[in-house]
């Protein structure tokens, strides 16, 4: 017989959020994979906590590189295309045998996750489940207490690492903003918001969901302050309401 890779999207840290099939497969694992960057405990394994089941095997797959090299270097690809191989080829093995995996990820697996490259290598060769969760945008938002889109509102999710003029023509036709992978690329997202005349009304939340979280306007925020990788942005819409 053949064993499933289940992707299984843990939410945005607040173990309460976690659906009740990720809990259930979680729960239950034998083995159970996920993503960190060297030296570090993996921020999906952190979430998982003390869910995964003492005695279950636990396969780290290590980031070669994170955000060393810029996204446009194609040595960016070249390093990160033989690490997905890589575990591929461990998580297929273990498929093979018989083996159910649990692949921890963080938010939800299909929203702009390392998970989707496991999931397009491993598609057809053995069967691969998608567990669905609740997204770090959404516990974003609702950190701010306030709607992110109203009515015919458009919301338009950017990431944090585009370039300052690609970054301001989405911004411009958008009715709500969702800025993602901000960290260093805070200054120029802030720049970029200026210049569409939506600076005033952004909120910056950190860690959202999480013991740690912060939820500020972005005016409230220093100049030159670097916040973790994966804060949000937002911009919230103002559209038609009755």
């Amino acid at each position: 017989m053949t064993g499933r890779v289940y992707g299984v999207g843990l939410g945005p840290g607040d173990p309460d959020l976690m659906s009740l099939k990720a809990h259930r497969l979680l729960t239950s694992a034998r083995h159970v994979a996920f993503f960190r960057k060297e030296g570090r405990a993996g921020r999906a394994r952190v979430l998982a906590g003390d869910l995964v089941p003492e005695g279950a095997v636990e396969f780290p797959m290590e980031y070669p590189v994170t955000t060393e090299i810029p996204l446009g270097d194609p040595k960016y690809n070249e390093a990160l295309a033989p690490f997905y191989e890589t575990c591929c080829a461990h998580l297929r093995a273990l498929a093979q045998t018989g083996e159910d995996v649990v692949v921890l990820c963080e938010g939800d697996p299909f929203f702009y996750g390392s998970f989707m490259h496991i999931y397009a290598r491993l598609d057809g060769d053995v069967p691969v489940d998608v567990v669905p969760a609740i997204t770090g945008m959404s516990a974003a938002w609702t950190a701010t207490g306030q709607p992110i889109t109203w009515g015919d509102d458009v919301m338009t999710v950017l990431m944090g690492t585009l370039g300052e003029d690609e970054l301001l023509r989405h911004m411009t036709a958008a009715d709500a903003l969702v800025i993602m992978k901000v960290g260093r690329n805070l200054p120029k997202v802030r720049r970029a918001l200026a210049r569409s005349g939506k600076a005033e009304a952004a909120w910056v939340v950190e860690c959202a969901a999480m013991a740690e979280q912060t939820v500020l306007p972005l005016a409230d925020v220093p100049e030159g302050y670097m916040p973790p990788y994966f804060s949000i942005v937002l911009v919230h819409g103002q559209g038609r309401r009755p």
